[in-house]
């Protein structure tokens, strides 16, 4: 117990200045434009970590480094997947969607640039994205939520349920408050505590006597890149990974936030040096938890980065290092929240109900949207062992499946259509979801591979049996001369 003092100064510090952060962004929003999308004002630096927080959760200090401690180097090609399916999307995707999605009336959403770009004038195409996205954000949101109780629970002795609601408080405080400044902003600094952390706690390690009097004894296997036990399905696997990119929401609405198109070259390039720094340190983490902890194995292998933080610094600053634990998963948390505030703002209220609602009307629609889905994946976290968080598991999957193909074959081809577009979608989700319940054989491929590719496939034959009207194929000819005046 003599631990937790100075740790509970030091993450209420850290909390602190969240919510104020989460304050000052409250001043800085005037209008429903400045919630959803921080008036499409982010700076390179910010956009640039504020994807890489809200992208690598908390699976970049607990998952990949208890991976990595089990495991070995092998774990990484899931992070070579990751590297390259980012590098992909920034390079391909952002510019055509921060400039298309302007175009297409300012939209602030998926579903609303899906809309726009099929001119969509019934609704469905919308309709079937934002619940999609309602779906799969409620549950990966809750999952979120568990960790974050977990990891207080754990450190203080906290009653899970009181560390779920201290958790989720929180969290939905500066994102009700700020909108998509504070999300943004938060990320910012959260991205650099994680990068820090998993930097010195790695090197702090490997300068310990105790580590480098186990080095000799360090299997050599866990140093290989392909093991005896490594099969093509399960490598295909974890670079397909990288796939998912395309069609992560929370992600691509930072490429539509950005201030400038031409700001996502420099943006790009910091965003990569993170990504790649980040996991060097997470897989870092595991092969140091390896040598430290040989004469005593953890029981809980994802708990390798709190123990290595714990061991090489003083409570205070070790009490930081976990306090990056709590920024990569309240990161993600906030991000979730955030599209799915958007999306009952857009797609629901103003397309549905209030088509003339004012901006403040609508940021206060947003606010209660936080609160809502918050409500229900706190209900859903109750038990955190719950069989609904299985869906958790595949929801990158099932946005890589249902979003990735629709994304890119909105920006890249003309003859793309509404109801291709909708097919896409449908196909993708449910080939994730079903392909997850199968198993054995090829049915261990991870199901973002089949998903995409039937979603695809489907989306193409749709759109050549109905293709678009005359109109939407001149909206896009007009973006693509938009696209050539700012080379």
């Amino acid at each position: 117990m003599e631990i937790q003092a100075p740790i509970l100064i030091t993450f209420i510090g850290y909390l602190a200045v969240m919510m104020g952060i989460g304050f000052w962004a409250y001043k800085k929003t005037d209008s429903v434009d400045d919630y959803i999308l921080g008036g499409r004002k982010m700076g390179p630096a910010v956009t640039a970590l504020s994807v890489g927080a809200s992208d690598m959760s908390g699976w970049l200090l607990l998952g990949l480094p208890g991976a990595v401690y089990l495991g070995g180097i092998g774990e990484a090609w899931i992070g070579v997947g990751l590297v390259f399916g980012a590098w992909l999307n920034w390079l391909f995707v952002a510019k055509r969607l921060r400039i298309y999605t302007e175009m297409a009336d300012n939209s602030l959403t998926l579903p609303d640039f899906f809309e726009h770009r099929f001119n969509d004038n019934h609704g469905l195409l919308k309709l079937v994205s934002a619940v999609t996205i309602l779906i799969f954000f409620t549950f990966y949101a809750s999952s979120g939520m568990v960790g974050g109780a977990i990891l207080f629970e754990k450190v203080f002795g906290l009653d899970y349920t009181l560390a779920l609601v201290i958790g989720s408080v929180i969290i939905v405080s500066y994102t009700f408050v700020g909108g998509f400044f504070a999300v943004s902003w938060t990320d910012f600094f959260q991205g650099c505590l994680m990068l820090i952390a998993l930097i010195i706690v790695p090197i702090a390690i490997f300068n310990d006597t105790e580590t480098q009097a186990n080095i000799n004894t360090l299997d050599p296997a866990m140093l290989t890149f392909i093991g005896e036990n490594t099969t093509i399905i399960g490598l295909v696997s974890l670079l397909a990974w990288g796939l998912g990119y395309f069609g992560q929401p929370h992600i691509l609405s930072r490429f539509m936030a950005i201030g400038s198109a031409k700001d996502l070259r420099l943006s790009r390039r910091i965003a990569m040096s993170w990504m790649v720094l980040a996991l060097i340190g997470a897989l870092a983490t595991g092969i140091a938890g390896t040598l430290y902890f040989a004469s005593a194995p953890l029981d809980n292998p994802e708990t390798v980065f709190i123990h290595l933080a714990h061991a090489a610094f003083n409570p205070w600053v070790g009490g930081l290092l976990i306090a990056a634990i709590l920024s990569a998963i309240m990161s993600t948390i906030d991000s979730q929240l955030l599209v799915c505030s958007s999306v009952i703002t857009e797609d629901f209220y103003r397309k549905w109900l209030r088509p003339k609602a004012s901006s403040k009307e609508l940021m206060l629609v947003g606010r209660i949207g936080v609160i809502a889905i918050a409500l229900i994946a706190g209900v859903i976290a109750l038990n955190p062992q719950s069989s609904v968080l299985g869906l958790v598991s595949y929801a990158w999957a099932g946005f890589g499946a249902a979003f990735g193909p629709v994304v890119i074959l909105s920006l890249f081809w003309r003859g793309y259509s509404r109801n291709g577009a909708i097919a896409t979608i449908v196909v993708g989700a449910v080939t994730v979801v079903v392909w997850k319940q199968l198993s054995g054989g090829l049915f261990d491929l991870y199901e973002i591979v089949p998903g995409f590719l039937f979603a695809t496939i489907v989306g193409v034959a749709f759109s050549k049996l109905s293709p678009p009207r005359a109109e939407v194929k001149m909206q896009f000819s007009e973006f693509e001369q938009s696209l050539l005046s700012q080379k």
